[in-house]
């Protein structure tokens, strides 16, 4: 690609006409970056020519010095939308690169962003994740609302890129991206850069984006990265912390057990886990990521349908891994994403398989896919011959799990317990398992090791002490509640709590019950109502029992209550925010309208918090 030298150019004012439409000719060919540079040239030199300065070396046979534009900066603020922290992260990770370029960003959560800043920003990086089939995080939804609503302003003379995550066995991939990217766009902002969406294994192409976008801003901004001998670009990376996502911590199991009682139609178990010596630390309402392996049995099917063997050598990154391990322990080797049928239907020349790839058969190919494992697409295409490598080309890496903490640091040193449903069906015929709850219950016996790190979750909170707080949960969404108890007796706090929790069955599906009971005979816990939906003839939720007391749901509102939700996505939460907006509807005399601007309110304010799956 051309090098675009300032030398190569006089000084703007000396330029006649076609000298200028030779120059523009020019910049329609150069990359984004490229042509930004240009601009930011000309237009220092044209601040120079008019007393701004811009300093140029003169010294005989000096190197032209790169371009400094001294009274041009604008503003950066990069902006994420996350319900995971991934999105968070890499914003993190783009101001520390923004930093090492000399430009000075401002790292925001759209869920803590002021909407009517917009107008006043000029560079504007967004990095957002999409939520279930295309909706934003929680956390940003009042910035969409706002965004996409009637009250936007126009964003002319804005510039702006869009970083999109999502998880491509969804049929609406990255939509949460695309909203945004089309409608910076209508409100006339100008695309910095194309967006990239990226799937579950997107740290690759997430760092070339950010790398992208802000070599195309610091040159812009008269500023170039430190170079190499070799001319390539350093910039320093957010210095990580001793474990995480990239390096989890190999942690012990150090007791594994099923809750739920015998007869009941559900596995749910209780699993401790030992973080001595990683120096980890987590606040009640975060996550802990578990990255699992996969079944044995699975990984020996595969290879038999394959026809591979077992100890093949597989080059990964440099090193060769033996191809069952590979499989085991690098991959995802469940899950039949698009990324998959693509490299599958290629090698196998399926005609069915590649219909399903054309733009008009997403629908069907996300019904398939939902309905077709890897295992279930490689019995069905045979590829004789086919190779170990041509096959894990169409394979995602394997992707952590998150599961909410349920115990508290201060009521268990260097431990983390979860609560985990194990995952159990039949597809075609054949039993299957969740990749992690599966490994949880068959794979993960005392003394095992599990790689494992905190994920922070800093908008599912406990208030001050003293502050009362509601918690609705449904199954496993009782597990942050249990460290929030945990943690509200070790400091001996006064703040009242109300308990909402809900299952299948009394008698085998009250999950710590005992340990409730406690909580409620030594008032750290101070009311608890149960909805147990298969016991009676008609099914009871927990959001009719929200409803049931809806009189003194909304008078501890009315006294500062914080109210969380933890659970099901599809059904819990949308049901539960129904029943809330009723209960605030009917006893505060409010209107419709009114009502649900109250219970925004609650989720402006930080006081209604949901964690939602």
């Amino acid at each position: 690609m051309q090098r675009v030298d300032p030398t190569d150019f006089p000084s703007p004012g000396l330029l006649s006409a076609d000298q200028w439409r030779q120059i523009n000719a020019l910049a329609a060919t150069l990359s984004a970056g490229q042509a930004l540079w240009l601009s930011g040239y000309f237009a220092g030199l044209e601040s120079a020519r008019t007393g701004a300065g811009v300093a140029l070396a003169n010294a005989p046979g000096a190197p032209a010095p790169a371009p400094v534009v001294a009274a041009r900066t604008r503003t950066l603020t990069i902006l994420y939308g996350s319900e995971t922290g991934n999105s968070a992260a890499l914003a993190r990770t783009a101001a520390v690169e923004a930093k090492a370029l000399g430009l000075n960003a401002t790292v925001s959560d759209m869920g803590e962003y002021k909407s009517r800043r917009l107008r006043e920003e000029q560079d504007l990086l967004l990095i957002a994740s999409t939520y279930g089939e295309g909706d934003p995080p929680q956390p940003a939804v009042d910035f969409f609302e706002f965004l996409e609503g009637r009250k936007a302003p126009s964003l002319t003379g804005l510039r702006f890129g869009v970083l999109a995550l999502g998880d491509s066995t969804y049929e609406k991939f990255c939509e949460a991206g695309k909203r945004l990217d089309r409608r910076f766009e209508e409100l006339g902002a100008a695309r910095l850069l194309p967006r990239v969406d990226c799937d579950v294994d997107y740290d690759d192409s997430a760092a070339a984006w950010i790398a992208d976008a802000l070599a195309l801003l610091a040159r812009d901004h008269g500023k170039l990265a430190p170079q190499t001998d070799d001319g390539v670009s350093t910039i320093a990376e957010a210095k990580p912390a001793a474990f995480d996502k990239k390096t989890p911590f190999p942690a012990t199991i150090i007791d594994n057990f099923v809750l739920t009682g015998r007869g009941s139609s559900k596995e749910t178990r209780h699993i401790e886990i030992s973080l001595e010596g990683s120096g980890l630390s987590f606040e009640p309402g975060d996550a802990l990521g578990v990255t699992p392996r996969n079944d044995p049995a699975l990984v020996a099917k595969i290879i038999g349908y394959l026809g591979l063997g077992a100890g093949a050598p597989l080059k990964l990154k440099g090193s060769k891994t033996p191809f069952a391990q590979a499989l085991e322990e690098k991959f995802d080797i469940t899950a039949a994403t698009p990324r998959f049928l693509e490299q599958w239907a290629n090698l196998s020349a399926s005609g069915a398989l590649k219909k399903l790839l054309g733009d008009e058969h997403a629908r069907e190919r996300a019904v398939y896919v939902r309905n077709h494992h890897i295992i279930d697409v490689i019995r069905e295409f045979p590829v004789p011959g086919v190779l170990a490598e041509a096959f894990v080309a169409g394979l995602r890496p394997l992707q952590p799990r998150l599961y909410s903490i349920a115990s508290s640091l201060a009521a268990n040193p260097d431990q983390a317990h979860l609560t985990v449903s194990t995952v159990r069906y039949e597809l075609h015929g054949e039993p299957r398992a969740g990749v992690a709850s599966g490994h949880f219950a068959d794979r993960a016996a005392p003394d095992a090791v599990l790689p494992v790190y905190v994920q922070s979750n800093p908008h599912f909170r406990l208030p001050a002490d003293d502050v009362p707080i509601i918690m609705i949960g449904a199954g496993t969404g009782v597990a942050p509640y249990r460290a929030f108890m945990q943690e509200r007796e070790a400091r001996a706090a006064a703040g009242r709590s109300w308990l909402f929790f809900g299952e299948r069955n009394f008698r085998t599906d009250f999950l710590y019950q005992t340990e409730w009971q406690a909580y409620l005979k030594d008032k750290v816990l101070t009311k608890m109502d149960v909805a147990f939906s298969r016991d009676g003839a008609k099914k009871v939720y927990v959001q009719h029992r929200l409803l049931e007391h809806g009189r003194e749901v909304f008078a501890w509102l009315e006294e500062g209550a914080h109210i969380y939700v933890c659970g099901d996505a599809s059904q819990l939460a949308p049901d539960v925010h129904a029943a809330l907006t009723s209960v605030v509807k009917k006893h505060g005399a409010r209107s419709q309208e009114a009502a649900e601007d109250y219970v925004r309110s609650l989720q402006r304010d930080h006081r209604y918090q949901r964690d939602v799956y």
